[in-house]
């Protein structure tokens, strides 16, 4: 219970009139009895003034008394003077929990009262801090304009006497500081970026060293709705990274963290900002940033497609210097979580960040060949996906990527396993893809390597569907790709040097799963006679709508400059008689309506007959000497490959069995017709037992169930086959 003879009863009641200037008045005879008090050295009398102020006014219920106690409490501490520091336990605390009054004019009069109370006691003031700080954030936001005019006046005062200080403890605020970065109220806001502006101002105060515990909420402020906030918040944010940029110790991984985070904001300032300061870090932080590598660049990679222009600019200068930077796995350097991010960032939607991120990879097999391969089964599956990319420099640096993995034997294996069975498994990426990839490898790792593996793969596949189309796609880049031109040279002496009849035999072997290619095969290695032959030896079910489509694209290619010295060869019918009966035998195969069979026919007129002897001439009485030439010669001749007479069929020129090539090529062609057959009859009984059902479920329409069964006949002969190649 408070003393209530402290004070004089006509102070009292005046204290707690409802008229200002009463209360006023009270209040200056109230600064007159302490300041006699305190000459007195009456430090009890003053402590029971204090305690009637507080007890009977400031908590009192009446809005009017705790008016006066609030004005009573400032008039004695400006009493107190010099001496008020002993009291300010007893006279701040009240004042304090005035702000949290429902009365707008309480909370007013409280701010004022600190307001004058602080003034006269100054560095004393610092021990409530604290407190302070959180009830002026409170009042920053108060719903009254006058509530919020006195709070900014006293935090004036309050910014004045800390900057002076020198108890204030920064180490004790920024726990308090770091609380309240998240609020988003926008007077909050401010009053929070004017604190940290302050302080940061002050040499004494090291507000960097700290700047980890609220750089998060500083970041956030930059996507604020209000102009003013976001223009304070940057410029706060550009001080401190002036201050980083000059400052010899920063602690670069905590913010980093931050950073990274912030990189991904919707909002497009914030990203900016973001990435900005990273790139500083990069440059600045060496190796502090080490650790902390992967997750930068799992920061920049999406900002190198921002669609702003600005932040493009800075993630790809960032990005160039991160790739310089020469870390070791033993000093921290996280290969495995590099990897990682640019595995997970190949399947980005952007074109720009799954180039870059394979030219991450790239690097890393340049710097840390070993490292990366020993993660490569992690990454393997993705960079084969990469292949079905729809943009064609992407597909070109996943070859590049495969081709630098493949220069070991083993991966170089594995690769063209994993190859073969995606375009397997996706009929589209053989299609759509499937010329760009085999060439690009055939430049990276050396065409005959890749063909001979190819053809050694596909001599044993099972699919023989796939094998067929395979082998055809194949044959066709062979034919007209700039790439493999020396490889065609190559098998040009197929009958004179060792190492082109080394890669035809090669090359044979998975051929064979398709007529065609065989045939074009032969024709580029110049063996005519083995191309008569496979010709000759083909029956009815291997002259279908997928053959004669193979044959019509074979008839415009030679027409091309790859197959000139073929042409020119026609110059000498003497020589080359087994050429011409080749191309003969496959003019009969054509319809004589079709564009192939005009072409070929067109272009066998005109070899010429000079280089026959009379002979033969004579022997033609009409019509194209050649036909007639063809049909004297006898099965058994001896004219060879090379025009060179001396053996028979089943000789073996050069080394090359030609007899057991045809053996092997007519072995490979019974499958496919078995497995032709095996699949017409399985679909012509899947097709009779859905007409059976049919039946059964409407037994009113019989005959055209019937007609239907008879159907799939015909419309099995004039589907497109799986392997038909496109031009």
């Amino acid at each position: 219970m408070a003393d209530t003879t402290a004070i004089p009863a006509s102070v009292v009641r005046n204290l707690s009139d409802k008229l200002y200037e009463k209360r006023k008045n009270a209040a200056l005879e109230i600064e007159g009895i302490v300041k006699q008090l305190a000459a007195a050295g009456d430090h009890d009398k003053i402590s029971a003034v204090i305690n009637l102020l507080t007890y009977e006014f400031t908590y009192s219920a009446q809005a009017n008394h705790r008016k006066g106690g609030l004005i009573g409490l400032a008039a004695a501490t400006v009493g107190l003077s010099t001496e008020a520091a002993q009291h300010l336990e007893q006279i701040v605390p009240p004042v304090l929990n005035s702000f949290a009054d429902q009365d707008s004019r309480v909370r007013y009069y409280a701010c004022e009262a600190l307001y004058n109370i602080a003034k006269v006691v100054r560095g004393d003031f610092i021990i409530f801090f604290n407190k302070i700080f959180d009830a002026l954030c409170k009042l920053s936001a108060d719903s009254d304009a006058n509530v919020q005019s006195a709070a900014h006046l006293l935090d004036r005062l309050v910014k004045d006497i800390v900057t002076e200080s020198d108890q204030f403890s920064i180490e004790e605020f920024i726990p308090l500081l770091r609380e309240r970065m998240n609020v988003l109220n926008p007077y909050v806001r401010q009053f929070l970026v004017g604190w940290i502006t302050v302080l940061d101002s002050v040499p004494d105060i090291d507000m960097l060293g700290f700047l980890p515990d609220f750089l998060d909420g500083l970041f956030n402020m930059l996507s604020d709705s209000s102009h003013e906030i976001r223009q304070q918040a940057d410029a706060a944010l550009s001080e401190f990274l002036q201050e980083i940029k000059n400052s010899p110790s920063v602690d670069y991984g905590r913010m980093a963290e931050i950073l990274v985070q912030r990189a991904g904001a919707l909002d497009e300032f914030t990203r900016l900002t973001a990435v900005t300061w990273i790139n500083e870090f990069v440059k600045l932080g060496g190796d502090q940033l080490v650790p902390y590598y992967a997750d930068i660049l799992g920061a920049i990679l999406p900002c190198i497609s921002d669609k702003e222009e600005k932040i493009r600019a800075v993630a790809r200068e960032t990005n160039e210097e991160l790739r310089m930077i020469k870390a070791d796995p033993a000093e921290g350097f996280d290969v495995k979580a590099i990897l990682s991010i640019a595995k997970r960032q190949l399947s980005s939607e952007w074109e720009a960040t799954r180039i870059e991120a394979l030219h991450w990879i790239s690097a890393l097999l340049e710097k840390h060949r070993l490292e990366v391969l020993s993660y490569l089964n992690d990454i393997f599956d993705t960079l084969l996906k990469g292949l079905s990319d729809p943009v064609d420099e992407v597909v070109l640096l996943v070859l590049e990527v495969h081709a630098c993995i493949a220069k070991d034997e083993q991966h170089f294996r594995q690769l063209v396993v994993f190859l073969v069975h995606n375009f397997r498994v996706d009929k589209n990426l053989l299609e759509k893809r499937g010329a760009l990839i085999i060439r690009r490898l055939c430049v990276l790792l050396d065409a005959e390597r890749v063909y001979r593996e190819l053809s050694t793969i596909l001599e044993g596949e099972a699919d023989l569907d796939f094998a067929s189309t395979m082998v055809q796609a194949l044959n066709l880049i062979l034919l007209t790709s700039s790439e493999l031109s020396g490889l065609r040279d190559l098998l040009k002496q197929s009958l004179a040097n060792a190492d082109g009849k080394n890669l035809f035999v090669s090359l044979y072997a998975s051929w064979c799963h398709s007529p065609m290619a065989i045939i074009s095969l032969c024709l580029l290695a110049q063996t005519y006679q083995h191309a008569s032959a496979v010709i000759q030896s083909l029956v009815e079910e291997d002259i279908n709508v997928k053959f004669l489509v193979q044959l019509d694209k074979l008839i415009r290619l030679l027409e091309t400059p790859i197959f000139a010295y073929l042409r020119l060869q026609l110059l000498d019918p003497g020589r080359y008689m087994w050429l011409l009966k080749a191309l003969y035998g496959l003019l009969m195969l054509l319809p004589q309506q079709s564009a192939a069979f005009k072409v070929l026919r067109t272009r066998l007129k005109t070899v010429p007959s000079y280089s026959l002897s009379s002979e033969q001439i004579k022997r033609t009485s009409s019509g194209n000497p050649y036909s007639q030439i063809l049909h004297h010669m006898p099965s058994g001749s001896q004219i060879m490959e090379d025009g060179d007479i001396s053996r028979d069929l089943g000789s073996v020129p050069n080394g090359i069995n030609f007899a057991a090539r045809l053996q092997q090529f007519e072995q490979m062609q019974r499958q496919h017709r078995l497995h032709a057959k095996s699949e017409s009859l399985s679909l012509s009984q899947f097709r009779n037992n859905s007409t059976s059902s049919k039946e059964m479920q409407k037994p009113e329409e019989p005959s055209r169930s019937v007609s239907e069964s008879n159907r799939p006949s015909s419309r099995s002969s004039s589907r497109r086959g799986p392997g038909q190649l496109q031009l």
